[in-house]
Protein backbone atom coordinates (compact mmCIF):
# COMPACT_ATOMS: atom_id res chain seq x y z
CA UNK A 1 0.00 0.00 0.00
CA UNK A 2 1.35 3.83 -1.28
CA UNK A 3 1.85 5.44 2.23
CA UNK A 4 -0.66 8.44 2.33
CA UNK A 5 -2.74 6.66 -0.35
CA UNK A 6 -6.46 8.60 -0.65
CA UNK A 7 -9.22 6.86 -1.61
CA UNK A 8 -13.02 7.86 -1.58
CA UNK A 9 -15.98 5.56 -0.96
CA UNK A 10 -19.46 6.57 -1.82
CA UNK A 11 -22.46 5.50 1.04
CA UNK A 12 -25.43 4.85 -1.53
CA UNK A 13 -28.41 5.24 1.61
CA UNK A 14 -30.42 7.87 3.07
CA UNK A 15 -28.17 9.23 5.81
CA UNK A 16 -30.24 9.11 9.28
CA UNK A 17 -28.25 9.87 12.47
CA UNK A 18 -30.98 8.14 14.07
CA UNK A 19 -29.36 4.44 12.69
CA UNK A 20 -26.64 3.13 14.71
CA UNK A 21 -24.90 1.67 10.84
CA UNK A 22 -25.16 4.64 9.74
CA UNK A 23 -22.75 6.41 13.08
CA UNK A 24 -20.73 3.17 12.89
CA UNK A 25 -19.73 3.13 9.28
CA UNK A 26 -17.79 6.20 9.03
CA UNK A 27 -15.55 5.53 11.86
CA UNK A 28 -15.15 1.61 10.95
CA UNK A 29 -13.81 2.69 7.41
CA UNK A 30 -11.77 4.96 9.52
CA UNK A 31 -10.29 2.01 11.54
CA UNK A 32 -9.95 -0.04 8.17
CA UNK A 33 -7.81 3.00 6.79
CA UNK A 34 -5.48 3.41 9.49
CA UNK A 35 -5.14 -0.59 9.32
CA UNK A 36 -4.32 -0.74 5.83
CA UNK A 37 -2.55 2.68 5.83
CA UNK A 38 -4.50 4.64 3.57
CA UNK A 39 -6.71 7.77 4.26
CA UNK A 40 -10.91 7.09 3.42
CA UNK A 41 -12.95 10.09 2.58
CA UNK A 42 -16.41 8.37 3.18
CA UNK A 43 -19.33 10.47 1.41
CA UNK A 44 -22.93 10.31 1.91
CA UNK A 45 -25.12 9.53 -1.81
CA UNK A 46 -28.83 10.08 -1.11
CA UNK A 47 -31.07 7.59 -3.24
CA UNK A 48 -33.08 9.74 -4.63
CA UNK A 49 -30.14 11.56 -6.58
CA UNK A 50 -28.80 8.42 -7.94
CA UNK A 51 -31.73 7.56 -10.51
CA UNK A 52 -30.12 9.82 -13.73
CA UNK A 53 -26.30 10.34 -14.48
CA UNK A 54 -25.66 7.49 -11.82
CA UNK A 55 -22.24 6.60 -14.43
CA UNK A 56 -21.37 10.19 -13.84
CA UNK A 57 -21.69 10.63 -10.29
CA UNK A 58 -20.01 7.60 -9.24
CA UNK A 59 -17.23 7.23 -11.54
CA UNK A 60 -15.03 9.06 -8.69
CA UNK A 61 -15.33 6.98 -6.30
CA UNK A 62 -12.87 4.49 -5.54
CA UNK A 63 -15.68 1.98 -3.48
CA UNK A 64 -19.30 1.54 -2.89
CA UNK A 65 -21.04 0.79 0.05
CA UNK A 66 -25.27 0.06 -0.18
CA UNK A 67 -25.80 1.29 3.86
CA UNK A 68 -28.41 -0.41 6.14
CA UNK A 69 -31.90 2.11 6.75
CA UNK A 70 -34.61 0.26 3.85
CA UNK A 71 -36.71 1.36 2.44
CA UNK A 72 -34.62 3.63 0.68
CA UNK A 73 -36.24 6.90 -0.48
CA UNK A 74 -35.59 5.31 -3.98
CA UNK A 75 -35.24 1.91 -4.75
CA UNK A 76 -34.33 2.56 -8.18
CA UNK A 77 -31.64 4.95 -6.93
CA UNK A 78 -29.94 2.14 -4.61
CA UNK A 79 -30.05 -0.31 -7.58
CA UNK A 80 -28.83 2.01 -9.87
CA UNK A 81 -25.23 2.13 -8.03
CA UNK A 82 -25.28 -1.40 -7.46
CA UNK A 83 -25.62 -2.24 -10.95
CA UNK A 84 -23.26 0.28 -11.52
CA UNK A 85 -20.56 -1.35 -8.77
CA UNK A 86 -21.32 -4.94 -10.30
CA UNK A 87 -20.91 -3.84 -14.39
CA UNK A 88 -17.76 -1.76 -13.91
CA UNK A 89 -16.27 -3.83 -11.47
CA UNK A 90 -16.45 -1.35 -8.71
CA UNK A 91 -15.49 -2.40 -5.25
CA UNK A 92 -19.04 -3.15 -3.67
CA UNK A 93 -19.76 -3.82 0.10
CA UNK A 94 -23.81 -4.11 0.95
CA UNK A 95 -24.75 -4.95 4.51
CA UNK A 96 -28.17 -5.05 5.86
CA UNK A 97 -30.64 -3.07 3.45
CA UNK A 98 -27.82 -3.49 0.97
CA UNK A 99 -27.47 -7.33 0.75
CA UNK A 100 -31.27 -7.15 0.44
CA UNK A 101 -30.99 -4.67 -2.65
CA UNK A 102 -28.10 -6.18 -3.80
CA UNK A 103 -30.11 -9.78 -4.58
CA UNK A 104 -32.87 -7.73 -6.11
CA UNK A 105 -30.54 -6.19 -8.49
CA UNK A 106 -28.97 -8.97 -9.84
CA UNK A 107 -32.35 -10.95 -9.79
CA UNK A 108 -33.72 -8.21 -11.93
CA UNK A 109 -30.97 -7.09 -14.13
CA UNK A 110 -29.02 -10.82 -14.63
CA UNK A 111 -31.05 -13.54 -14.12
CA UNK A 112 -34.38 -11.78 -15.85
CA UNK A 113 -36.64 -11.78 -13.17
CA UNK A 114 -37.95 -8.08 -13.59
CA UNK A 115 -41.12 -8.71 -10.71
CA UNK A 116 -38.01 -9.55 -8.13
CA UNK A 117 -38.90 -7.08 -5.58
CA UNK A 118 -38.62 -6.56 -1.63
CA UNK A 119 -41.96 -7.39 0.52
CA UNK A 120 -41.58 -4.40 2.65
CA UNK A 121 -41.80 -2.08 0.01
CA UNK A 122 -44.31 -3.85 -2.18
CA UNK A 123 -46.24 -6.43 -0.19
CA UNK A 124 -48.07 -7.92 -3.31
CA UNK A 125 -44.87 -8.19 -5.67
CA UNK A 126 -45.29 -11.20 -7.94
CA UNK A 127 -41.96 -12.39 -7.15
CA UNK A 128 -41.19 -11.44 -2.98
CA UNK A 129 -37.36 -12.07 -3.36
CA UNK A 130 -36.83 -10.45 0.05
CA UNK A 131 -39.67 -11.08 3.19
CA UNK A 132 -39.85 -10.66 6.68
CA UNK A 133 -37.88 -12.71 8.84
CA UNK A 134 -39.49 -16.27 10.41
CA UNK A 135 -37.83 -14.74 13.59
CA UNK A 136 -36.74 -11.29 13.29
CA UNK A 137 -32.60 -10.03 13.98
CA UNK A 138 -33.14 -7.11 15.98
CA UNK A 139 -29.81 -6.01 18.07
CA UNK A 140 -29.23 -9.74 18.36
CA UNK A 141 -25.75 -11.59 17.31
CA UNK A 142 -25.76 -15.04 15.20
CA UNK A 143 -23.16 -17.37 14.24
CA UNK A 144 -22.47 -18.08 10.67
CA UNK A 145 -20.55 -20.56 8.41
CA UNK A 146 -18.46 -20.15 5.56
CA UNK A 147 -18.42 -21.75 2.62
CA UNK A 148 -15.12 -23.44 1.67
CA UNK A 149 -13.03 -21.74 -0.32
CA UNK A 150 -14.80 -18.74 -0.75
CA UNK A 151 -13.70 -15.11 -0.65
CA UNK A 152 -14.82 -14.72 3.27
CA UNK A 153 -13.51 -17.46 4.54
CA UNK A 154 -9.97 -16.59 3.03
CA UNK A 155 -11.09 -12.66 4.48
CA UNK A 156 -12.09 -14.05 7.78
CA UNK A 157 -9.25 -16.77 8.25
CA UNK A 158 -11.87 -19.24 10.07
CA UNK A 159 -14.91 -21.46 9.07
CA UNK A 160 -17.38 -19.69 11.33
CA UNK A 161 -17.88 -16.56 12.98
CA UNK A 162 -20.69 -14.41 15.33
CA UNK A 163 -21.96 -11.09 13.88
CA UNK A 164 -24.41 -8.56 14.76
CA UNK A 165 -27.57 -7.59 13.20
CA UNK A 166 -30.86 -5.35 13.13
CA UNK A 167 -32.68 -6.78 9.97
CA UNK A 168 -36.02 -7.55 9.87
CA UNK A 169 -36.36 -8.46 6.49
CA UNK A 170 -34.07 -11.58 4.11
CA UNK A 171 -33.92 -13.83 1.32
CA UNK A 172 -37.02 -15.74 0.75
CA UNK A 173 -36.52 -19.59 1.18
CA UNK A 174 -38.36 -20.32 -1.92
CA UNK A 175 -35.87 -18.07 -3.92
CA UNK A 176 -32.48 -19.58 -2.45
CA UNK A 177 -32.32 -22.07 -5.31
CA UNK A 178 -31.56 -19.08 -7.56
CA UNK A 179 -28.32 -18.41 -6.49
CA UNK A 180 -26.97 -21.98 -6.87
CA UNK A 181 -25.73 -21.67 -10.02
CA UNK A 182 -23.49 -18.33 -9.58
CA UNK A 183 -21.61 -16.22 -10.45
CA UNK A 184 -23.70 -14.80 -7.58
CA UNK A 185 -23.61 -17.39 -5.33
CA UNK A 186 -24.81 -18.20 -1.39
CA UNK A 187 -20.94 -17.72 0.46
CA UNK A 188 -22.45 -17.39 4.44
CA UNK A 189 -25.31 -19.65 6.30
CA UNK A 190 -26.73 -19.44 9.73
CA UNK A 191 -27.44 -22.43 11.93
CA UNK A 192 -30.43 -22.65 10.08
CA UNK A 193 -29.11 -22.70 6.42
CA UNK A 194 -30.30 -19.31 6.38
CA UNK A 195 -28.69 -17.34 3.75
CA UNK A 196 -26.41 -14.60 5.48
CA UNK A 197 -23.12 -14.20 2.57
CA UNK A 198 -23.33 -13.22 -1.47
CA UNK A 199 -20.64 -12.49 -3.10
CA UNK A 200 -19.85 -12.46 -7.19
CA UNK A 201 -17.36 -14.44 -8.33
CA UNK A 202 -14.66 -13.10 -10.80
CA UNK A 203 -15.21 -9.57 -9.68
CA UNK A 204 -12.40 -7.19 -7.59
CA UNK A 205 -14.98 -7.63 -4.28
CA UNK A 206 -18.61 -7.69 -4.69
CA UNK A 207 -19.91 -9.10 -1.09
CA UNK A 208 -22.97 -8.48 0.18
CA UNK A 209 -24.22 -9.33 4.60
CA UNK A 210 -27.23 -9.29 6.00
CA UNK A 211 -25.41 -8.56 8.60
CA UNK A 212 -23.49 -5.68 10.13
CA UNK A 213 -20.09 -5.87 9.94
CA UNK A 214 -19.97 -1.85 10.56
CA UNK A 215 -20.86 -2.15 14.56
CA UNK A 216 -17.62 -3.11 15.14
CA UNK A 217 -16.06 -0.20 14.94
CA UNK A 218 -18.47 0.76 18.37
CA UNK A 219 -16.18 -1.44 19.91
CA UNK A 220 -12.82 0.15 18.28
CA UNK A 221 -12.12 -2.87 16.31
CA UNK A 222 -11.18 -3.13 12.61
CA UNK A 223 -13.37 -5.05 11.07
CA UNK A 224 -11.76 -8.00 8.45
CA UNK A 225 -14.33 -7.58 5.90
CA UNK A 226 -14.25 -3.67 6.22
CA UNK A 227 -10.76 -3.93 5.98
CA UNK A 228 -10.27 -5.89 2.65
CA UNK A 229 -13.16 -3.87 1.52
CA UNK A 230 -11.05 -0.56 1.69
CA UNK A 231 -7.93 -2.65 0.50
CA UNK A 232 -9.75 -3.76 -2.84
CA UNK A 233 -10.79 0.17 -3.29
CA UNK A 234 -7.25 0.89 -2.81
CA UNK A 235 -6.66 -1.23 -5.50
CA UNK A 236 -8.77 0.70 -7.82
CA UNK A 237 -6.38 3.53 -7.94
CA UNK A 238 -3.78 1.55 -9.35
Amino acid sequence: MKPGLKIQIGLVGDYDAGIIAHVAIPKALAFAAAAENCEVQAVWLATRDLTSDVEKQLQRFNGIWCVPGSPYQSMDGALNAIRFAREQRRPLLGTCGGFQHTLIEYARNVLGLADADHAESNPAAAVPLITPLACALRETGGKIRFEPGSRVREIYGCDEVTEEYNCGFGLNHRCDSIFNAGPLRVTGVDANEEVRIVELEGHPFFIATLFQPERSALKDVAHPLVRAFVKAACAQTG
